[in-house]
């Protein structure tokens, strides 16, 4: 039976149409990500954006980059989750995913042992900061009588710690060589070179064009054309920066030069500024060749010297590759030793 026309339902209203997205939001969105991106790359890329690892304080943390990219994979991870209930943060995830894969492919390779086939002669080098005179030589003595290197850098070592460390190496079949015989000045300013008796009668040069420390370059002898080079940068502190930066351009002097060179001592640069990376082309750092390019070197006390950043190394140009690299913790001293096996082309 057909209900009355006077009671039929009334008529559904038509449905209002889909609303269109507010213009420009979309816009707004993947602008707010560049910035958020470009946020994020500062602590963690500063030597790739305009040259910002010259100056403070992003001369001072690009030095802890391994530890920065955890803080960015941590943030990482929260954008993940936040995206499972609101997919609008992707263009901020997908951000902050290219920061931590530059940041990583510059990282991760010094972890990567190179797989190069070693020939030539050994040549054994140790380096050493001192902390102001104030490390064990007894101790120092005792790695170099285990090591047997050919030569050694200690920075921050003038007439005063020689004068207790050449009683015991002497010895051993070394000559130490110090850039001043004034008793009288500090070792912090000072840089010394020990060089074993099998090089032959070496010549020692004194270089005082560096801003702050000397270095002390080795040539001759059993050497050949083979330069040797104890260096000490001055540390990127606030005020020191440009300082810096001379004495790191400087290092091109041998990494670039006509022969081939090891350069050996505390550089206050990890391979994360570019500054040091500049300085160095033509150089290989010898813990990157073994893999242990992220061995902290550096701390102010014991704990914190196990999270520093590397900054004690040895270059050797192009033709010399790394045997062997290793860490070695000295008493009375806020860096450790490091030693490396070269090998020199025949």
């Amino acid at each position: 039976m057909t209900a009355p026309s006077d009671r039929l339902p009334p008529a559904s209203p038509p449905a209002p149409p889909p609303r269109s997205p507010r213009p420009g939001r979309g816009t707004a969105r993947y602008i707010a990500a560049a910035v958020f991106t470009l946020v994020v790359a500062v602590p963690v890329l500063p030597d790739l954006l305009f040259g910002l690892d010259h100056r403070s304080p992003f001369v001072q943390l690009v030095s802890m980059r391994p530890w920065i990219l955890c803080g960015a994979g941590a943030l990482l991870l929260l954008l993940l989750v936040v995206m499972i209930f609101e997919r609008r943060v992707l263009p901020f995830v997908a951000g902050v995913l290219a920061v931590l894969l530059v940041g990583a492919g510059m990282v991760l390779p010094r972890v990567l042992p190179d797989t190069d086939t070693l020939r030539g002669a050994p040549f054994r080098v140790l380096a050493f900061n001192t902390f102001e005179g104030e490390a064990d030589a007894g101790e120092l003595a005792a790695l170099i009588e285990t090591q047997q290197p050919d030569a050694v850098a200690i920075v921050e070592s003038g007439a005063n710690f020689a004068e207790r460390l050449i009683p015991l190496v002497e010895p051993m079949g070394y000559r130490v060589h110090v850039s001043t015989d004034d008793d009288g000045d500090d070792d912090v300013e000072e840089v010394t070179a020990v060089v074993a008796d099998s090089l032959g009668d070496v010549e020692v040069q004194v270089g005082d064009d560096t801003t702050t420390f000397p270095y002390v370059e080795v040539t001759g002898g059993d050497l050949g054309t083979l330069r040797f080079v104890a260096f000490h940068s001055v540390a990127p502190v606030p005020g020191s920066v440009p300082e810096w930066n001379a004495d790191l351009a400087l290092l091109s002097r041998w990494c670039a030069g006509p022969t081939p060179a090891v350069v050996a001592g505390d550089f206050n640069a990890t391979l994360d500024h570019s500054a040091l990376r500049a300085g160095t082309a033509g150089c290989a750092d010898a813990a990157e060749q073994r893999g242990a390019g992220l061995i902290p070197t550096w701390g102010p006390n014991s704990t914190l010297r196990r999270l520093g950043p590397q900054i004690d190394h040895v270059f050797a140009t192009d033709g010399i590759t790394a045997e062997a690299f290793d860490v070695h913790d000295i008493g009375g001293s806020d860096h450790r030793a490091v030693s490396a096996t070269l090998r020199l082309p025949a």
